[in-house]
């Protein structure tokens, strides 16, 4: 199984919010994840619009996950380093 941190999409029409979660590379966008690392609100109010936990971010990297190119750039903006 190859692991994919990437995002996962709720909210309404024109109203997305996501969740930074672990997935399976083969599951589809809104299946079942392994793990949940955080959310990301593309339309919030500054300085609220991405949050995660990097000790478990740190730990599925070191797993063998594999990042989004989406994510990761979610993740260089909030200064993480790989």
């Amino acid at each position: 199984m190859s692991a994919r941190i990437r995002l996962k999409k709720f909210g309404t029409k024109k109203r997305p919010y996501y969740r930074i979660v672990i997935m399976d590379s083969r599951a589809p966008r809104d299946g079942k994840t392994i793990d949940e690392v955080g959310i990301y609100h593309p339309i919030a109010a500054e300085g609220s619009q991405v949050s995660f936990d990097a000790e478990k971010v740190k730990s599925w990297l070191s797993k063998g996950a594999q990042p989004t190119d989406t994510v990761r750039k979610i993740l260089n903006n909030s200064n993480f380093t790989f």
